[in-house]
């Protein structure tokens, strides 16, 4: 009895804060909160970072407070607060206030008055930051971080409003948004840095965007999903990621790419014959979405939804005074010096008369004439066509020739940013987006608002973290938010998916509110590596915290990829090659040289035989052939090795006592090797070893300034034995020079990656996975890209 009257005093109002109303029943509190009524106190590993963090910093230990009782109420300056009800809580001198959730209201068994906070983010205290702007002012991100803190730290209530997340709209739509100071329609999560829907029970049956207008046509490939794989270079990202999608029951088809680099088109068409492959900038595929989508609308096959800018206005509303004169119906005979349409054969938008202006273009094939007579014509003067043209693009688009908003299911690509690169000296560290080499993730960005795919998979440089404060990355996932898709960021290893070499890359995902935001895929294989990555961002590297609990293969070796590979010399004439009955060594190897008809790869691409492609080196000049032939055959062999060196304290001097020369006369060792990084590096002419996990397949051969010399062949790397170590199977074929083969395979993503990544997009866009920002995957590479018939 006595206690109980001491629980009524306790309740009732004494000061300007403290609890309201009876204390909760012992048993409805400790069936809530058992953990606040053990015996002794334990401590939990638990999120307690308040808004001010803005990630990547280690969660601290929260000791479990034990309680006396709980309440359901409190009073804060005559005002009431429930529990669930939003607050502004006390900050920082000169700082905005922190706004939470009020999640527990308890007296803690010394007597002090508690609550636990369940924490708003403001935009600027999130990865965002400085691109707040982006989006509305009122926006907050609830998070999972909890904490308690004493009741006194309440200062007033707040009104923020649960909205769902709508639509994906173009950025300078605006929103209806109910009376509040805030509102919120995502969760932001510190692990992976994830902007999440807020809703948790989103509606999971959309498959198309929301351009509803578009949603109209007749998909005629109802058990396909098409991928736009933008900057694709040779087809790398999307290869592996729809082979990964289909290990995973999904037909996900490349069925656009878009690439500036001509043989990587070339290669890309050969191995994907099914692509609609394009050799353009990606801002004039952006032109040209926009008039195709115009001139959709012109012939009524989609719905006119929303103004769309053109550039062709005024060739358009000539075509539109000549609506009832065609050719074809007039019978009137030509013009001397005119030319009758037979048909279009393709569309651009571009410049190729080099008149200094680009516009659309439309390829035509002239009646009486061959192929070797087509011609593109401005569609400012095919006025008189219009029955032609109307041929052409309902043909167009019912063979999805170009995407439409709502066609694409996933957009996947690694906008280039040159002027992030640790190699370019003139970087812009204050406004990077000044720098136009870094304006195509502008275009990227773009690309993705106009076509509002389902999913998208951004690839880059771990400098998009490094560089000025990860300034690229923030904007990109600022960008996305303000589109209102989900996004998450990490980076994942090359070698920790079954390739022999490090290469450390940042994949960001995006999802519409309606889909699963794809997980990362955990590595399957260990690389010994710390990575060097911004402390703020270090637990972004997948696998990092897991990898204690992870029982992962061991990491392969160069040997592990090579070695059944024929010996060549330093010329190669022909780029096709038997295999010489060499017998594959090792899992990888097996694996790898399979037949295309024995892999997930398109049966109707490329070549059907087993044969060898592309092991080719690059051909090094007589004196640097000469150079190589004096680096031992030895693990760590280098240009230090060559006669006349000195080292002292690690770094290289040349011996002024002795000079050896090549047989032209130069010098055996160059001054640029002794220059190098001031003598301390040892990469110039640096032979690899078979035992050793190559650190990143670049895009050059020369080993000027690099360890490129195969193991023991006084040669580089063959392009083939460089495409292994990307994870490229041995049937696919590059197109082009032996310098744009490296090329290619230097700017590829690695292929293993891509399956990974594959995988747990497909896993995701069936709704199989949770909310859980890692998957396991259940395969390894490369045995995973083994047709199942095959098996």
């Amino acid at each position: 009895m006595a206690a109980r009257n001491k629980q009524k005093k306790r309740a009732e109002p004494e000061s300007d804060l403290c609890f309201a109303g009876k204390p909760m029943s012992v048993v409805e509190s400790t069936i809530r909160w058992p953990h606040r009524y053990q015996s002794k106190k334990t401590k939990l590993q638990a999120p307690t970072k308040k808004p001010a963090n803005k990630g990547g910093k280690k969660e601290d230990e929260e000791i479990i407070k034990q309680a006396k009782c709980h309440f359901d109420k409190a009073l804060v300056d005559g005002v009431l607060i429930n529990l669930n009800d939003d607050v502004y809580v006390t900050g920082l001198p000169g700082k905005l206030k922190f706004i939470a959730k009020v999640i527990e209201l308890f007296e803690a068994d010394d007597g002090v008055p508690y609550c636990r906070f369940r924490w708003y983010y403001r935009p600027e205290d999130t990865l965002i930051e400085r691109f707040s702007h982006l989006v509305q002012p009122k926006r907050v991100f609830l998070s999972n971080d909890e904490n308690d803190n004493p009741l006194t730290c309440i200062w007033s209530k707040v009104n923020i409003a649960k909205v769902p997340l709508p639509k994906i709209t173009s950025r300078i739509e605006q929103r209806v948004i109910p009376p509040c100071d805030y509102y919120y329609d995502m969760k932001y999560e510190v692990p992976y840095l994830n902007f999440t829907s807020a809703d948790d029970g989103s509606d999971a049956s959309s498959s198309l965007s929301s351009d509803s207008a578009l949603n109209c046509f007749e998909n005629l490939h109802k058990d396909e999903k098409f991928l736009l794989d933008l900057y694709s270079g040779c087809g790398a990202m999307s290869t592996g990621f729809c082979m990964g999608a289909s290990i995973s029951g999904v037909k996900l088809i490349t069925k656009w790419s878009v690439d500036i680099n001509k043989f990587a088109c070339d290669s890309l068409k050969l191995n994907h014959p099914e692509t609609e492959v394009r050799n353009e900038a990606a801002e004039d595929f952006l032109a040209l979405l926009k008039e195709w989508k115009r001139l959709c609308e012109k012939f009524s096959l989609v719905s006119s939804t929303e103004p769309v800018e053109s550039i062709s206005e005024l060739e358009d509303e000539e075509v539109e005074e000549n609506d009832d004169i065609d050719e074809a119906s007039t019978g009137a005979e030509l013009e001397p010096g005119e030319f009758e349409v037979e048909k279009f054969l393709g569309i651009m938008f571009g410049d190729p008369q080099g008149t200094g202006e680009k516009t659309l273009q439309l390829m035509v094939r002239w009646k009486g004439y061959n192929s070797s007579y087509d011609t593109w014509e401005p569609y400012s003067g095919l006025g008189n066509c219009k029955e032609k043209l109307k041929e052409y693009v309902i043909d167009g688009f019912k063979s999805h020739l170009l995407p439409l908003p709502g066609t694409v299911y996933t957009v996947c690509g690694g906008p280039p940013c040159q002027g992030i690169s640790g190699y370019n000296r003139y970087r812009n560290n204050e406004a990077p987006l000044e720098d136009q080499k870094n304006q195509q993730l502008l275009v990227f960005l773009d690309i993705i608002d106009f076509l509002k795919p389902n999913y998208v998979l951004m690839e880059n440089v771990v400098d998009l973290l490094r560089f000025s404060k990860g300034f690229l990355a923030r904007h990109a996932v600022a960008s996305f938010v303000a589109m209102n898709y989900q996004t998450r960021l990490g980076m994942m290893a090359a070698g920790s998916y079954g390739l022999p070499q490090l290469r450390n890359r940042v994949f960001l995902w995006a999802a519409q509110p309606s889909e699963k935001l794809p997980p990362y895929p955990l590595p399957t294989h260990e690389v010994a590596k710390k990575f060097n990555t911004p402390k703020e961002f270090k637990d972004l590297q997948v696998g990092r915290i897991q990898m204690e609990f992870l029982k992962l293969d061991n990491a392969l070796t160069l040997a592990d990829a090579i070695s059944d590979l024929p010996p060549v010399t330093n010329y190669v004439a022909n780029d096709v090659m038997d295999y010489n009955d060499a017998a594959p060594k090792t899992e990888f190897e097996n694996f790898i040289s399979l037949k295309r008809s024995e892999t997930l790869l398109p049966a109707f691409g490329g070549d059907p035989t087993r044969r060898l492609f592309d092991h080719q080196p690059l051909v090094l000049g007589d004196d640097d052939l000469e150079r190589v032939s004096y680096i031992p055959k030895q693990k760590g062999a280098n240009y230090r090795d060559m006669p006349g060196v000195l080292v002292h304290n690690n770094k290289a001097e040349i011996n002024p006592r002795f000079r050896a020369k090549l047989k032209s006369g130069k010098n055996v060792v160059p001054a640029y090797a002794i220059s190098f990084i001031k003598g301390k590096s040892k990469k110039p002419f640096g032979r690899l070893w078979g035992d050793e996990i190559v650190n990143t397949v670049v895009t050059r051969a020369e080993p000027h300034n690099q360890c490129v010399i195969h193991p023991m062949q006084n040669r580089v790397l063959s392009v083939r034995e460089n495409a292994r170590l990307q994870g490229f199977p041995d049937c696919y074929k590059l197109c082009g020079t032996i310098k744009e083969k490296y090329i290619q395979v230097g700017n590829a993503v690695a292929v293993p990656v891509g399956v990974a990544l594959g995988y747990a997009f497909g896993m995701a866009s069936q709704g199989l996975t949770d909310d859980e920002p890692v998957i396991k995957l259940p395969f390894k590479y490369p045995e995973c890209m083994q047709a199942k018939d095959q098996i």
